[in-house]
């Protein structure tokens, strides 16, 4: 797959698969504001990137290893990525929340894989990773399955289309909205009540129309 010389934020994915809108106001118009879930999250994550490298249980770790992906045009940073002494090298994630519904941790996930793969010049695709939540204080494995690959390199191509287009879908309301740091700049209610309102006007000057230019008596 070609791509052009810009690499773009390997984390902008995690970004695009949650909300395609959210990935868009960061990456495109620069606009960011913090919340509790996002202090705390970077929190964790600068926890598993200040931490020491070393040896644990026959594993070498690497934190805040640099990542970058030119099948994917992307660049970015590792939590922490483990060298077993036997067995596939494995990125891990750090979260603060719990596991989600929707695949954007996966998917993050994933893309780091591929850029390890890349970077060591694998033979053999690596097999799995993990992401640390912080609410459970638990790993989840995650499988690097065909699927998952396949969803990860749409995402990078969706994301590159998109911060080459350089527009901002619509906003959207969703139940996820209430936790995004976002809210205030994106105005999701504000942006539905305009739609709400332009469909009552259209409807309404259709209905004048019709009062005024009534359709001929038999006409079809």
């Amino acid at each position: 797959m070609a791509w052009n010389s810009n690499l773009l934020p390997l984390s902008a994915l995690q970004h695009l698969v949650f909300c395609e809108r959210q990935c868009a106001l960061i990456h495109v118009e620069g606009l960011w504001a913090e919340n509790r879930l996002t202090v705390e999250g970077n929190h964790l994550h600068r926890k598993a990137h200040d931490g020491p490298d070393g040896h644990r249980k026959s594993v070498r770790m690497a934190r805040g290893m640099e990542l970058v992906s030119h099948e994917l045009g992307l660049i970015g940073r590792a939590d922490v990525v483990e060298f077993p002494n036997e067995g596939p090298v494995r990125p891990v994630e750090y979260k603060r929340g719990r596991p989600k519904r929707h695949d954007a941790d996966l998917v993050q996930l994933c893309a780091q894989a591929i850029c390890l793969e890349e970077m060591l010049g694998l033979d053999d695709p690596l097999p799995e990773g993990a992401i640390f939540y912080g609410q459970t204080r638990r790993r989840l494995d995650v499988l690097f399955t065909s699927s998952l690959r396949e969803k990860t390199r749409g995402a990078a191509a969706r994301l590159h289309a998109m911060i080459a287009s350089g527009v901002t879908p619509t906003a959207r309301r969703e139940r996820k909205c209430d936790r995004c740091s976002l809210l205030a700049l994106c105005l999701p209610d504000a942006m539905r009540s305009r739609a709400t309102a332009r469909r009552y006007i259209e409807q309404e000057t259709a209905r004048l129309l019709a009062v005024a230019f009534p359709s001929p008596e038999g006409s079809a």
